[in-house]
């Protein structure tokens, strides 16, 4: 069962965070100049990595700072990390026997990314830096009107990742408590196999990522799920605006999205008024930018993020690179609070599809076009994978009437419209959409080495001799 000093140290952290809540756009970034301000004397002082990294920085401002990738973080983590005695070698040792709450050195919460965007990457997290990751999924509840206390007991099930070393698994174990009985279901299992088990459980609250809640909206729909929960909170994918609308015809106007990432817990989340994801900006500075780092306007979308992580003091991100490419607005929000707000999540540059233009080289086409065309459709899920000879389109539970080639008509003429050269398209009806080791159905599967492969043959055929 849960530490009951963490817990209480958890609700007063969580207060902490409620207070700055009412800030204003002054005190807020105030706080963020010295919070940066602290964090880069901790880092110069104890990191010899970015000593030597930001060597003839070390007074620039914050945009002038040299991007951290995660490659380059793996590559010289022993040097990043501040405890001279943290070991990558043991850190990865740690994570493959992890069982549970089992910490490195005995005070570091090891959480993993599964690497699906290139690299893995490990995160260590001391007690203060976990509450704070803790508090801040605590926040994200308290917005939505799930009141985190002693007083409320209440009953939540999550379906999601149950691989120990991922961070809500984790963030589960730490929580185990009486005052939140939790059933935590993985993602991958069958959902013949979930749905009596939610049934049996009956969740107030329900955690899921945003393809499975979606399943279960189907689900419930159907009449084979009969569970009402007072919440439904979405995160780890793109939540597509279909996929909203079905969740809110199952269950009502009682969905929050969330906006998370292991490197630093929730980012950014909704508030009762829907009208995006407020940045959690005492907690982390997030840079919207272009290919070339160069910042974006609010109401254009960003090629990434650079995140900056305000309470790492373990293992400092400083303009950290995260490949999502999310898109601000410059509105202020009802509820009152100045934290600036994200209007949509396009997804990562990893889900950006490449085809050969017609007038030669490579062009991008982004997820939501797909979406515009997807989400339309009289199915139950979808996946758009890029192979090396063309598009594979994988539907799951298609009703009576749906045609292939009206599909197929569509797609060709949105990649048309882009200016690319239609590759071949196939469509393939599947019983359940594929999902990764952590439980994830991506929408999209790019590759761009096949788009680089399609612009190599379209070259040759140009190039060949006309008989």
């Amino acid at each position: 069962m849960m530490n009951t000093l963490i817990l209480l140290q958890l609700i007063r952290e969580h207060r902490r965070l409620c207070h700055r809540d009412r800030w204003t756009r002054r005190q807020l970034e105030a706080h963020q100049t010295e919070a940066l301000r602290l964090l880069r004397e901790h880092a110069y002082a104890h990191s010899p990595f970015y000593r030597r990294f930001h060597r003839g920085f070390i007074n620039s401002p914050l945009q002038e700072l040299p991007v951290l990738t995660k490659a380059m973080m793996m590559e010289h983590f022993d040097e990043l990390v501040t405890d001279r005695a943290i070991r990558l070698d043991e850190v990865k040792a740690h994570q493959a026997n992890m069982r549970g709450d089992e910490r490195y050195l005995g005070r570091y919460w090891v959480n993993a990314t599964s690497g699906s965007a290139g690299h893995p990457g490990l995160f260590l997290f001391d007690r203060s830096e976990w509450l704070t990751v803790l508090a801040s999924f605590a926040r994200g509840y308290e917005w939505a009107g799930v009141e985190v206390s002693l007083a409320h007991r209440r009953k939540m099930a999550v379906v999601a990742s149950t691989t120990p070393w991922h961070m809500s698994a984790q963030a589960g174990v730490t929580l185990r408590s009486w005052w939140v009985p939790t059933l935590r279901l993985a993602a991958s299992e069958p959902m013949e196999n979930i749905v009596p088990r939610l049934n049996e459980w009956r969740p107030e609250t329900l955690v899921s990522y945003a393809s499975m809640a979606r399943s279960l909206a189907d689900e419930q729909l159907a009449g084979r799920l009969h569970i009402v929960p007072n919440r439904i909170f979405t995160s780890s994918e793109v939540l597509t605006k279909e996929s909203r609308r079905r969740i809110e015809e199952a269950w009502g106007r009682r969905l929050y999205n969330q906006y998370a990432a292991t490197e630093s817990g929730v980012l950014a989340a909704e508030c009762d008024q829907h009208r995006g994801l407020h940045l959690f900006e005492d907690l982390v500075i997030c840079e919207v930018v272009d290919q070339d780092n160069r910042p974006v306007p609010p109401g254009v979308y960003g090629d990434k993020l650079l995140l900056t992580v305000l309470f790492g003091r373990t293992q400092p991100l400083i303009r950290y690179e995260l490949s999502d490419s999310v898109r601000l607005t410059g509105d202020a929000c009802a509820c009152g609070r100045a934290f600036t707000l994200i209007d949509d999540i396009q997804g990562r540059a990893e889900d950006v599809l490449w085809f050969p233009k017609s007038e030669g080289g490579l062009a991008p086409v982004h997820p939501i076009t797909f979406h515009r065309v997807m989400e339309l459709l009289p199915i139950k899920g979808w996946q758009i994978a890029q192979e090396a000879n063309g598009l594979k389109v994988l539907l799951s539970g298609a009703r009576d009437g749906f045609s292939d080639e009206t599909l197929v008509d569509a797609l060709r003429q949105a990649l048309r419209d882009h200016g690319v050269v239609v590759p071949t398209i196939g469509v393939q009806q599947v019983e359940t959409i594929p999902r990764g080791a952590a439980g994830k159905a991506p929408l999209i599967r790019a590759n761009k080495s096949s788009g680089i492969k399609a612009l190599e043959r379209a070259e040759e055929m140009r190039d060949a001799p006309q008989t």
